[in-house]
């Protein structure tokens, strides 16, 4: 259906969510060669947040580059195998996006309930295990969502209301009985959501009950501080998910569903840099030090010319 039918809306619309799409990827990118660049970053939690950036330029890189497209061609067909490729890396970096935010949100309960054995258990051996179960178990369920639709009737003609390929649309579009949709998307959202929901809350339960427990508001603080820019990206990722989903559920109207699903597959990979670098003193610290070097980079390039 794309976002608007108004001929006039289309330049404005490919402008913005062209722009949003540059920012996002160039965002990301900056976040992950900064990380990847300076040693006082190569840490557990820096290390997640550079596949973290990596999965959201992948997320963000499934929908928007199409539906710019959409709006420079005045077309909004996508054909079944395209539609089918654009579901699965859709849900694979979704999944992804979901997994490392459990994850982190267990690094940091390692950092604060147990900092004296913190570099014993997040070892470099563990945090590639994890990365790599985190991207597995986003490769099933992508091939879980790719077994399902497959196994519904051709679909031909079909109008699909959002702008991209949804798989929890794909399946409504089917002419399985209620029942058996329900419990297809009971049994991933269980599966895929709520294990990690579940981890993510109590990582943060016991990180809370940890740090009431310290006598100071100056260690208090610090200890929050760490786990700011993660409980922020957290809140966003899941609250415009999850509001989305209620939209989709509770209201009739697939124009409320679309804003909540530009909220979490176009806003939320946009916005994650600027959380982590304006939230994140270590980052904020890293982009300085980047920014003085370019600045001397020319100044002695030019004072050795004038040697010379």
């Amino acid at each position: 259906m794309g976002l608007s039918e108004d001929p006039e809306l289309q330049p404005i619309l490919f402008g913005l969510f062209l722009s949003m799409y540059l920012v996002s990827v160039l965002g990301n990118l900056l976040i992950f060669l900064i990380v990847s660049s300076d040693s006082n970053l190569h840490s557990p939690m820096y290390f997640f947040l550079c596949n973290l950036s990596l999965a959201d330029i992948g997320f963000i890189s499934t929908t928007v580059p199409k539906m710019i497209v959409n709006i420079q061609t005045h077309s909004r067909v996508i054909s079944y195998v395209d539609c089918l490729t654009q579901m699965s890396f859709f849900a694979i970096f979704g999944c992804m996006d979901d997994m490392l935010l459990t994850v982190m949100a267990y690094d940091r309960f390692v950092a604060i309930c147990h900092p004296l054995h913190y570099t014993l258990i997040m070892n470099p051996h563990l945090c590639v295990c994890l990365v790599l179960a985190s991207f597995l178990v986003s490769l099933v369920d992508s091939q879980l969502h790719n077994l399902i639709v497959l196994q519904l009737p051709y679909f031909k003609d079909v109008e699909i209301a959002n702008f991209f390929c949804n798989p929890s649309q794909l399946l409504n579009l089917t002419c399985y009985d209620v029942f058996s949709k329900s419990i297809i998307m009971y049994f991933t959202g269980a599966i895929f959501a709520f294990f990690p929901i579940a981890g993510i809350l109590f990582s943060y339960y016991k990180i809370v009950s940890s740090i009431l427990r310290i006598s100071s508001s100056g260690g208090k603080y610090k200890a929050f501080s760490t786990c700011g820019s993660h409980l922020s990206v957290v809140c966003l990722f899941y609250g415009s998910g999850i509001g989305g989903y209620l939209c989709s559920a509770l209201s009739s109207s697939p124009r409320n569903y679309l804003v909540a699903s530009v909220l979490y597959t176009v806003v939320t990979p946009m916005l994650n840099p600027f959380i982590y670098s304006l939230k994140n003193n270590d980052i904020k610290s890293a982009l300085s030090r980047v920014y003085w070097k370019a600045i001397k980079s020319p100044f002695q390039f030019h004072t050795c010319l004038s040697l010379h």
